[in-house]
């Protein structure tokens, strides 16, 4: 099995809300890590953060690729073939 064809891309959206998850910052609630998508830079919480919008993001949109938005932490994740890169 080759690499996920989702986590090649070499460009790599600007984040919307550099502070902290979009969805959180407008209700007021907290987050445990964020994740950034790849596509359109929408910045969500992980999913065991209480409103898990990373991955509400994905499946609304269909964006199918994040990487973490931690400092330090450089990996991505596919929605789609459900993997890491």
């Amino acid at each position: 099995m080759g690499i996920c064809e989702h986590l090649l891309s070499p460009v790599e959206a600007e984040p919307r809300t550099p502070e902290g998850c979009e969805e959180c910052l407008e209700l007021g609630t907290r987050w445990v890590h964020l994740r950034k998508c790849l596509e359109c830079g929408h910045v969500g919480c992980c999913d065991s953060s209480p409103g898990r919008h990373a991955t509400g993001h994905y499946q609304h949109i269909g964006h199918p690729a994040v990487r973490s938005f931690e400092p330090g932490e450089e990996w991505r994740w596919c929605y789609v073939d459900q993997t890491l890169g």
